[in-house]
């Protein structure tokens, strides 16, 4: 089968600097192919045809009926979210699951939400010392993972909270660095020789949540509260079109998926917010200006909608996206791609990466531009943070109601500064891009609310 514009460097080196410059390695390819290219990599089905070009995308998205999405080409993700997860589900079980745990990312929620997010945010702030450095990551994974266990299980103390706060951290940072990370891309890598290696690290770790999110399943089926409004509540009493309830395997496989996933994304999306507004004096005095114009933190859903906020927000989701890819989907029939004919079995990928970073549709797409988005309306084939179509998000709402609640409460609240002034940079951290050096910064001091 003839794909189009196969890279020439040999299928091992490919792989290889896709797993240790993931960045480095779309962006060289995209130079000699711009809109579409054929590449070897690892975890998403070895040969995949990659694309960009926003009418190509819209053709994925929309197209059901020739790319369809399926677990295969997603394998890597089944040992940290495993073979249940909304992730991994195809066809009428996805459609049925997602149309299940919608409701509670969605409407009314978020005004409940507000307040944990406000309050948790405040109160972490309040427990770093002034003056001495802190990385912005950190501090991003420690409010992050503190919302989502409220959030998510209703949980604010005790013994099983601490577990989690310290569990969470512990799996992520298994495959910290791009070198660690090729433990969870290849699958001869995977072998539990105990607690000292790698791979066996991150099982007992991860046998150890498992019994932290069963035990606290098995605890609400005893004794069900009506009055929680948890999203593990909600789906426990939430049922299929069916009549019947989510198991406890497909229970746990959703909730690790959320801890996971939310944890990562918002706390490498808030450093990178921190590092743009504070390398940029001008985007910093635009967007406090903004802030201050509200007075006070009364109206939390008001703060949501704030535009210049918002566009920062799009802005640093736009020029550092948390993972390379959208899902992968599989070519179903016969069906031609920005002028190549695709023959069914064809892994097919969105670069995220790329089609943010296209200077027909972005332009000095390397520069930090919040006002483009406050100009423009990008097409959610040109925008694709959350990625698209039926495998979208589900997330995706309260993922950006929470990164713009953080943001204005640590910007109202405090004085911060760069510690370091070089240019950040994006690096592989698991299955997710993340800045290199954390982001450095430091609190000066309190900041003077100014009244409207």
């Amino acid at each position: 089968m003839q794909l189009p514009n196969r890279l020439k460097t040999p299928p091992f080196l490919q792989k290889l600097k896709f797993v240790l410059d993931p960045v480095g390695y779309i962006e060289q390819a995209s130079k000699q192919y711009p809109d579409i290219f054929t590449a070897e990599v690892v975890g998403f089905g070895d040969t995949i045809v990659v694309v960009n070009h926003p009418q190509a995308i819209q053709e994925i998205f929309t197209n059901n009926s020739h790319f369809a999405a399926e677990s295969e080409v997603n394998r890597f993700m089944e040992p940290l979210v495993g073979k249940t997860s909304i992730f991994m589900l195809e066809g009428e079980k996805h459609r049925r699951r997602r149309k299940l745990v919608m409701p509670p990312f969605h409407g009314e929620r978020m005004r409940t939400y507000a307040h944990l997010i406000y309050d948790i945010t405040k109160n972490t702030l309040s427990l770093l010392p002034q003056n001495k450095p802190f990385f912005a990551r950190t501090l991003g994974q420690k409010i992050s993972l503190e919302v989502i266990l409220q959030v998510v299980f209703g949980l604010h103390e005790g013994e099983r909270y601490h577990n989690f706060m310290d569990l969470i951290p512990l799996m992520m940072d298994s495959f910290e660095s791009p070198t660690t990370s090729m433990f969870m891309m290849f699958s001869f890598l995977q072998k539990d020789l105990g607690t000292w290696t790698p791979w066996g690290k991150f099982i007992n770790i991860r046998q150890q949540i498992d019994e932290l999110i069963y035990t606290e399943i098995a605890e609400r089926r005893r004794v069900v509260e009506q009055e929680r409004n948890d999203i593990l509540s909600l789906l426990m009493s939430t049922r299929y079109e069916e009549g019947q309830l989510m198991t406890d395997q497909e229970l746990r496989d959703e909730l690790i998926g959320l801890l996971l996933a939310g944890h990562e994304t918002t706390a490498s999306t808030i450093a990178w917010a921190l590092y743009w507004i504070h390398y940029l004096p001008e985007v910093k005095g635009k967007l406090l200006q903004e802030l201050d114009s509200l007075g006070d933190f009364s109206d939390l859903i008001g703060i949501s909608r704030l535009p210049y906020l918002t566009s920062v927000c799009h802005e640093t989701l736009r020029i550092n996206p948390i993972t390379l890819f959208t899902l992968s989907r599989i070519v179903k029939e016969p069906v031609e791609l920005q002028g190549y004919l695709l023959e069914p079995g064809t892994a097919v990928a969105t670069s995220i990466y790329l089609t943010h970073h296209r200077e027909d549709i972005y332009t000095q797409a390397k520069k930090f531009n919040p006002e483009r988005f406050m100009k423009n309306q990008f097409s959610p084939y040109e925008f694709i943070p959350f990625g698209g179509g039926a495998r979208s998000c589900i997330g995706q709402a309260l993922a950006l109601f929470t990164m713009k609640l953080e943001l204005a409460t640590i910007l109202s609240e405090y004085q911060l500064d760069l510690i370091n002034k070089q240019p950040e940079r994006l690096e592989r951290r698991g299955l997710t891009l993340a800045p290199a050096s954390g982001v450095k910064m430091l609190i000066k001091g309190l900041r003077p609310r100014k009244e409207s």
